[in-house]
């Protein structure tokens, strides 16, 4: 079992996940460090045996690895302040972010440790089917990550900063794009007395059919067909929502264009 320590900076959704399977696997959290003391406490209410620290200044702490887990506009500030013992690791979560934003740091061993993942508080997650992205500056820093990311997860991956980003960005389209879409067409039903729970089985069964067959094979629907008289009416019918119907327009353009000669 590892006896590795570490402090956790931020105690937002990343952290209140991280920190406990951290502890689980011996990779014990002793200090955690958030603007937010009240989520601060509440995280370390998770922990076996981490306490508060109230400021960035951990040149004396005993842990090893220093992890980052706040928001993207958060970093670059806390990387600024931030002391860590020079022997230390310390990594941000950040899937948009460079690795060189840490280079501020008190140490050499800096690097990113990027769990592929979307994450809520109230809803749990299972580390081992999530993929882990790690990026380092130094063969130690790798080791150590490595040797991390292997006990939390089945599937790591070491990419650098540039292909880091296209997968975040690829991510927002599969993830955050399509809740916003799913929250469009819930608002939809809504303002006509329907019910949700009748588009789950159809949302079901597209995601597995995309993942079986390959997203581009799975798409169906009258953009797909070239359907022009169901897309017109699908527009008049949004003519008093131009929000939506400027996405339907640009996402049924896209699928025309994927698909000229069909």
């Amino acid at each position: 079992m590892s006896t590795l320590q570490v402090s956790l900076i931020g105690s937002g959704n990343v952290a209140w996940h991280l920190a406990p399977e951290l502890d689980n696997i011996g990779y014990f959290v002793r200090e955690v460090y958030s603007r937010n003391t009240k989520n601060a406490r509440k995280l370390i209410g998770r922990l076996y045996q981490a306490e508060l620290k109230k400021d960035l200044d951990f040149s004396e702490s005993t842990s090893q690895i220093f992890i980052v887990a706040v928001s993207d506009d958060a970093i670059d500030e806390i990387a600024r302040e931030i002391v860590v013992p020079e022997a230390s690791v310390l990594v941000h979560t950040s899937g948009s972010k460079s690795m060189e934003v840490l280079g501020y740091a008190s140490t050499p061993n800096i690097g990113v440790f990027y769990p592929l993942q979307t994450f809520s508080k109230d809803k749990k997650v299972h580390f081992q089917d999530i993929p882990i992205c790690i990026e380092a500056e130094n063969r130690h820093t790798r080791k150590t990550l490595k040797n991390m990311a292997d006990r939390i997860s089945e599937s790591v991956y070491q990419i650098n900063s540039d292909s880091r980003q296209a997968l975040h960005i690829a991510a927002v389209f599969a993830c955050n794009f399509t809740n916003h879409l799913f929250t469009i067409a819930k608002d939809m039903l809504d303002n006509n007395h329907l019910d949700f729970e009748m588009l789950k089985p159809l949302i079901v069964e597209t995601i597995n059919k995309s993942l079986a067959l390959g997203p581009q094979q799975a798409q169906t629907g009258p953009a797909r067909r070239g359907d022009l008289e169901v897309l017109d009416k699908h527009l008049k019918a949004l003519e008093t929502h131009k929000s939506y119907a400027d996405i339907y327009k640009l996402i049924t353009q896209s699928i025309l264009d994927t698909y000229p000669n069909e």
